[in-house]
């Protein structure tokens, strides 16, 4: 193992966005209700021959579901399905400013002041491990 130190940065709760995708929220979406329709079709054991009977969408779209292939689902389509598999889907939404990259920095260097208690040398090695 090396003795690098790694940084350990915390996700803003989105990967797109973590990644700078332009349309992150959107992606999110689209993930989290195909992630739906992909839980629905295990439990059920329903494959994409009989949710295509069951819907009327093609065993494609199911497939590409599941590939998350979701280029071409709009996020009211991938709801619609959801309703058609028998699910009630209820959406919330929380609008709020986002951190500046100034106000992320900040609490950074606020996490980097904060003074650990010291840590015996077997625990250290444990950590260091983990």
């Amino acid at each position: 193992m090396s003795d690098e130190k790694l940084e350990l940065v915390h996700g803003s709760g989105n990967a797109f966005r973590d990644f700078g995708h332009p349309d992150a929220e959107i992606l999110q979406l689209k993930t989290i209700l195909a992630a739906k329709i992909i839980e629905v079709l295990d439990e059920q054991k329903i494959t994409v021959r009989l949710a295509q009977q069951m819907t009327g969408y093609a065993a494609a779209d199911f497939s590409r579901v599941r590939q998350a292939k979701l280029q071409r689902f709009s996020i009211e389509r991938l709801i619609h399905m959801l309703g058609k598999l028998n699910q009630d889907v209820e959406l919330s939404v929380d609008v709020r400013s986002r951190p500046t990259k100034e106000h992320l920095e900040k609490a950074v260097k606020e996490l980097k002041e904060v003074v650990l208690p010291p840590m015996s040398g077997k625990r250290k090695r444990r950590l260091v491990r983990a």
